[in-house]
């Protein structure tokens, strides 16, 4: 992990003061080249960071204290180098799986009720993009247990989290969740449980056999039917307080416009196009009038584009099982079989009900039907 106090886990053995929050060679840094655009580097001197802005060698980093702003060898532009946290190591890290952005990220660490200590399961490891916050929340004396099934992404994400100096609160296992559930020595410890998984219905059991009473879990399924199936198998091991939420993110333009103030006059082409930096000066014959009715602001207006769709997040909490609850869960599955039978006769009733007629359910026999008095079964006798 870096030296600096605050950069990944925000804890340290020793707190440092802000100004020995400087660049040492071999420090994770990240290079912010402008909005939405960054880069992870590793500090070592001899190599060079290329971008559009120009050249930076590592030599120039070290010494500088974090958020520096650093300006090109050849003077072409300029960068800033910030300290890494989970939130800009989301931005920055490379991709194995999809990953969870700062948006669900901070939904799930907040709903989880994370806090330094706490003890929290993640299965589906992927990119490690989350487990890196939950690392973060409870540091210094948490423990974060995650599994992976996929052993080449199990032995990437150890080595990044090695380097990134979170493996001693993060231990990254490879097992197969849904085929063999959390492992039994994990039982009753954990205080929070993430599933990200394509079937988290079968994990249940064994997350209700982990958590501790009053635990959560979450689960992160992208289609609405997992969604489903993951709530019956909630309910049928004592989960209770459920809940699905959808983020959907909505950005804002903030730009200058120039606002006509006297309603009355004509509208302006300066209203209609906008203000830029770099208008024009207006035309001959342009009146001080009409400028004088445009007022240079600024607005912010929401952008008129669709919101992509990431995933559905369910939150449970475990109920601490009342007793005879065991007896009751098997009262209850007698009852449901019996009951069928009573289900379709109340549905046929209600469906005659709706047809205006006196019809009633009754179940079917084998014996056949005899034939109707109301049939004429000899039509010869009625006639000429």
């Amino acid at each position: 992990m870096s030296h600096v106090r605050g950069t990944m886990l925000y804890a340290s053995p020793a707190p440092e003061t802000d100004r020995e929050r400087l660049i040492r060679e071999n420090d994770l840094v990240v290079v912010v080249e402008g909005f939405n655009a960054a880069v992870a580097q590793r500090i070592r001197i001899g190599e060079t960071f290329v971008s559009r802005h120009g050249r930076f060698p590592h030599a120039a980093f070290v010494g500088v204290a974090f958020g520096t702003k650093i300006r090109a060898s050849d003077g072409r532009g300029f960068v800033h180098v910030c300290a890494p946290t989970p939130e800009l190591w989301t931005k920055v890290l490379a991709h194995r799986t999809q990953i969870l952005y700062a948006p669900d990220i901070a939904l799930v660490s907040a709903e989880m009720e994370l806090r330094p200590g706490s003890t929290v399961l993640e299965s589906g490891t992927g990119s490690g993009s989350l487990t890196h916050a939950l690392a973060r929340c409870v540091a210094p004396t948490g423990k974060v247990w995650t599994f992976e099934f996929n052993e080449t992404r199990v032995k990437a994400a150890a080595e990044e989290f090695r380097a990134n100096g979170i493996d001693e609160v993060t231990t990254v296992t490879h097992r197969d969740i849904e085929r063999d559930g959390f492992p039994e020595e994990l039982a009753s410890t954990a205080d929070a449980v993430f599933l990200d998984l394509p079937g988290p219905q079968k994990c249940v059991a064994s997350v209700a056999r982990s958590l501790r009473p009053n635990g959560v879990l979450c689960t992160f399924s992208p289609c609405i039917e997992q969604v489903h199936k993951t709530i019956v198998e909630m309910k049928k091991h004592g989960f209770a307080d459920i809940k699905t939420v959808e983020l959907l993110g909505r950005h804002y333009d903030v730009e200058g416009r120039c606002l006509q103030t006297d309603l009355s006059a004509p509208l302006s082409k300066e209203t209609k196009g906008g203000w830029r930096k770099d208008q024009k000066r207006p035309r001959d014959g342009a009146t001080e009038d009409s400028a004088s009715t445009l007022t240079e602001t600024v607005v912010a207006h929401p952008q008129q584009r669709l919101q992509s769709h990431t995933a559905y997040l369910t939150f449970a909490r475990l109920i601490p099982a009342p007793e005879n609850w065991t007896e009751t869960l098997a009262e209850r599955a007698k009852t449901s079989e019996s009951g069928n039978e009573e289900v379709l006769k109340r549905a046929a009733e209600f469906l005659a009900k709706r047809r205006g007629t006196k019809k009633r359910y009754r179940p079917q026999s084998d014996a056949p039907k005899q034939p109707s008095k109301h049939v004429i079964s000899n039509p010869d006798d009625y006639s000429d």
